[in-house]
């Protein structure tokens, strides 16, 4: 049996991994000559920025894969401060309550939030929404102050969305079980604890892409800089035809693998599964900008002691937020220097995104001025952008549709492996791809 995987991103490295410790046969196909897709980590003037995913939260699925790949001494955890998360309130940074009891005695949220939150415990669940919003969920659990200045951030910041469009059960559907199961969101979570504390916040030394650029040296039928033009079944036998920019591919497949981002994967769908290509068409992948900005230490005040700052849209910022990254990962700016990661975009800010370079870089100055207690007169040390025209796919409205389309295509022997349908985080893709090598493989 012969498999065709479309696409060297993460998902699509990782099952051609599997499927090869497994002695399945296969092909990856991949239209840039860099593997990794969105997984990118630069050097630029003596500064280390991921151009995709900052860090990765430790799985076992992920910790797997390392170990396989040799790769567990080259983990570098988060520094010990990235345990603390700052949000934009009152136009001053203050930090987040780490846990259902530090939320009920900080005064982060009003007294009435507070005791709000008291009564979740005791409100009786109602019945399963599959088209219920974060936002709804969370505001007749929870309120709309937790909403405004906990949600709406974490979302923004994370996901680049808008939890009044993403739905409950497809962004967090643990949520939801947690309501049906135990009635109340909080007394589920305290039920459910990982007693081992949360999952370790990692990166590895030279970045997030030695993973994808290990991955893809050690497999051996790799294809990269050919891209997926035509892909077509055989009605007589079920074969599957593919035709790459190299011209077509060497042999037919018994099964092939969407491993694409879902507008990537839609003009390939077209000719002969229109309705498909029409469903993944629709998922929405909103612009992205990070801009990387660094100073003099000596020139900010705030001490920059955790993980980084989210910006809610209630307090009308420029930007969604920060990540600290030289305080995360001390080594990744030059001594003395401070170096941000801002995102400018997503859903909520999409305007932003689409300025341009030189207008982000201003503003993004401007609010980290403001907001960090910037010495007047200073300016950054080093400024760099880049640029997603669709970045992170959103679990709105249009994904349902996508996900029971392409799911109805397994049966004759095309399936997908992509954050579009696993989920948005690398430890959700790796999974995904484990279990679908595992499936594909007979086991």
């Amino acid at each position: 049996m012969a498999i065709a995987i479309l696409g060297g991103g993460i998902s699509g490295l990782t099952l051609a991994w599997y499927l090869q410790r497994a002695g399945v046969d296969y092909d990856l196909y991949e239209a840039s000559p860099r593997p990794g897709g969105n997984i990118r980590s630069e050097q630029r003037d003596g500064y280390l920025v991921e151009t995709g995913p900052n860090s990765l939260q430790l799985s076992e699925e992920l910790q797997e894969l390392l170990g396989g790949l040799g790769l567990s001494s080259q983990l570098q955890d988060a520094a010990a401060v990235s345990q603390n998360r700052y949000v934009l309130r009152q136009g001053r940074y203050q930090k987040l309550p780490s846990s259902p009891p530090a939320l009920l005695t900080s005064s982060f949220f009003s007294l009435n939030t507070r005791l709000g939150l008291v009564r979740e415990l005791f409100k009786p669940a109602q019945p399963a929404n599959p088209q219920e919003t974060l936002a709804q969920f969370f505001t007749r659990r929870f309120g709309s102050e937790v909403v405004d200045y906990a949600l709406n951030p974490f979302i923004s910041g994370i996901y680049a969305g808008d939890p009044a469009q993403l739905l409950l059960h497809k962004t967090f559907p643990q949520l939801a079980a947690l309501e049906q199961q135990y009635g109340s969101v909080i007394k589920g979570l305290m039920k459910t604890k990982n007693p081992a504390g949360r999952r370790r916040i990692v990166s590895l030394v030279g970045g997030l892409q030695t993973l994808t650029s290990t991955l893809a040296s050690k497999l051996r039928r790799a294809h990269f800089g050919q891209a997926a033009t035509h892909l077509h079944r055989r009605p007589n036998d079920g074969l599957w035809e593919l035709e790459t920019s190299a011209g077509p591919a060497p042999r037919l497949y018994h099964k092939v693998v969407v491993a694409l981002p879902a507008y990537a994967a839609a003009p390939l769908l077209q000719e002969q599964f229109p309705a498909v290509a029409a469903a993944l068409s629709h998922v929405q992948h909103p612009p992205m900008a990070a801009i990387y900005t660094a100073y003099n230490r000596t020139d900010v005040a705030h001490p920059l002691d955790g993980f980084g700052a989210l910006n809610p849209k209630a307090e009308t910022p420029y930007a969604a937020g920060s990540i600290w990254t030289s305080s995360i990962f001390p080594g990744r700016a030059p001594e003395g220097q401070v170096l941000f990661t801002t995102f400018v975009g997503g859903t909520q800010y999409a305007e932003q995104a689409r300025q341009p370079e030189a207008e982000q870089k201003a503003a993004v100055h401007a609010e980290l001025s403001r907001l960090y207690g910037i010495r007047a007169g200073a300016t950054p040390v080093w400024q760099y952008r880049y640029y997603w025209d669709k970045a992170i796919p959103q679990f709105d409205e249009h994904i349902g549709p996508a996900h029971a389309a392409i799911d109805g295509l397994a049966a004759q022997g095309l399936h997908v492996a992509a954050n579009w349908r696993a989920g948005v985080g690398v430890p959700d893709c790796v999974r995904q791809a484990q279990n679908l090598a595992a499936l594909l493989a007979g086991r």
